[in-house]
């Protein structure tokens, strides 16, 4: 096949004919080789896709999406092969991407794999679906993109014929009213290895009388070189044919697509891309997932790279106008975030907390370093870490990022030793024994299950907290955590015996004493 590709690459230029010139059209449309808005503003789409038809539920995901600054997403819909999502349901659907300000891109998920897969619809049959829900898309061609069937035929591609049958569901679906810009699959399983939608997209671009289609392709195991990716993207802009990289990953049961290349073409381009997908993928390709289990704050690797990498989607999506959006990039970042504040300090772990960061549009998140080290992420201003090593120095800074990608100066450091690690089956047990204007007496019982030698009792107190003075252990003190261990005369505790000391703190609040965290 790669042999193929290079002997054709040459060759297949001179079988295209030139589209005509886009028609007027209402709304998102067709303009050369762009995707531009009803105002003529450029609009290059970057997203991920979400298996809305399975996971119906999940209607958090649009705004998680748009969190991490995408401008677009692809929503999985059916017609009956599964769950049919009704025009009621995919009214919803349209709100919740409008209200996220997302350029909406429905596709019938129940074309896929057409003439090799039990189960799957024609196009015809996803026309009769798209006709059923009209109501729910009339007057959104500002805001919505049609996507008539997913992967419509699957790798025999002359049964049924991609063209014809393209190009009759595109004409279907004028006749019947729709004037949104459509996005028509290749075959192959989307991803045109024949060469059957690039030798043919002409044909099909001019069954459109509002010459209002653009061509997705979708690239895993077939696009795994440079040139391959490269010579399929030039092939359209030669052309003057619009493309989109409906789908891609950055693995694939067929192979290892180069998503590097994908997303750098696409962006040099003015190319929109998809990536596959959000969450919930089964059946052995579950590391496509972006997120796990629907939760946009664990970022899997390939959430991190289609979202925070170079040519990513915080660093190059634009926010449509018909949104507010600038119709540029956004590249002034977030102000410095205050200097951080460590408590509920253990031996594996603490919380920080800082002042937030400011940003033109809005900051997106935080990241925790050590050094050059990213111990952690948060969308607030505050984070819980884990996973630290015992009786260690950490000196931590944070930096804040909006959804361009833009990141703030670094914070001031701060520094914060973690706690040693317990002796197994001893437990520290904390009261107040007496407190009063501006200081409190604290005394603990550390009892033992197991027969021990030495032991120790860590007490991480609130900002503000001192300890003075202590009895019947030895004191030493890190920030606002006070570890106290026991004295040459009491470190022998028998089975299921126990020990008492006791200290002076002082405090600069009022009412009670604070009660401390005890590791």
């Amino acid at each position: 096949m790669r042999t193929r590709l290079a002997l054709l690459a040459a060759l297949f230029l001179s079988f295209f004919v030139s589209m005509s010139p886009a028609h007027a059209a209402v709304g998102l449309h067709v303009s050369g080789t762009k995707i531009v808005e009803g105002n003529g503003t450029p609009f290059v789409m970057r997203g991920t896709s979400h298996a809305h038809t399975w996971y119906a539920s999940q209607t958090g995901s649009f705004a998680d999406i748009k969190s991490l600054g995408a401008n677009a997403v692809r929503v999985v819909l059916s017609g009956g092969r599964w769950t049919a999502n009704n025009a009621a349901d995919v009214a919803n659907v349209v709100s919740l991407c409008k209200q996220n300000k997302l350029i909406c891109v429905l596709e019938n998920h129940d074309t896929t794999g057409y003439g090799e897969q039990s189960g799957a619809y024609t196009l015809d049959q996803a026309v009769d679906y798209w006709i059923g829900v009209k109501s729910a898309l009339v007057g959104q061609e500002d805001y919505v993109v049609i996507n008539i069937g997913n992967e419509p035929i699957g790798n025999n591609a002359t049964t049924p014929n991609w063209t014809q049958a393209t190009s009759a569901a595109i004409t279907r679906m004028r006749s019947n009213g729709f004037q949104h810009l459509l996005m028509v699959d290749a075959p192959n399983w989307g991803q045109d290895w024949s060469f059957t939608m690039r030798d043919n997209a002409a044909t099909v671009a001019a069954a459109d009388p509002q010459r209002n289609t653009v061509f997705s392709v979708h690239m895993y195991g077939v696009f795994d070189t440079a040139a391959e990716v490269t010579s399929y993207l030039q092939a359209f802009q030669t052309a003057g044919l619009p493309l989109v990289i409906g789908e891609f990953g950055f693995n694939h049961s067929d192979g290892n697509p180069d998503e590097d290349t994908i997303m750098a073409q696409a962006q040099a381009r003015g190319i929109g891309y998809f990536g596959w997908s959000w969450s919930g993928n089964g059946g052995g390709v579950e590391y496509l997932d972006q997120v796990t289990n629907f939760n946009v704050a664990n970022l899997t690797p390939w959430g991190e790279r289609l979202f925070n990498g170079a040519n990513g989607i915080a660093q190059t999506a634009v926010e449509a106008t018909i949104f507010g959006g600038t119709g540029t990039p956004d590249t002034q970042a977030p102000t410095r975030p205050g200097t951080p504040a460590a408590s509920q300090i253990t031996s594996t772990g603490a919380r920080l907390t800082w002042t937030a960061s400011t940003d033109d549009r809005a900051v997106s998140g935080y990241d925790v370093y050590r050094g050059t080290t990213k111990l952690g992420s948060s969308t607030t201003n505050s984070i819980t870490l884990s996973g630290l090593s015992a009786e260690t120095a950490y000196t931590v800074h944070v930096v804040a990022r909006d959804a361009a990608g833009n990141t703030s100066t670094p914070s001031a450091t701060t520094t914060f030793t973690t706690t040693s690690t317990p002796p197994t089956g001893c437990t520290s047990t904390y009261r107040t024994a007496g407190s009063w204007q501006g200081g409190f007496q604290g005394e603990v019982t550390v009892t033992c299950t197991a027969a021990v030698t030495n032991w120790k009792s860590v007490l991480t107190y609130p900002a503000g907290v001192n300890i003075t003075q202590s009895w019947s252990s030895t004191l030493s003190a890190a920030g606002t955590a006070f570890t106290f261990v026991n004295a040459a005369w009491n470190g022998s505790i028998p089975a299921g015996g126990s020990t008492t000391f006791g200290f002076i703190g002082t405090w600069n609040g009022t009412g009670a004493p604070p009660t401390p965290v005890i590791s």
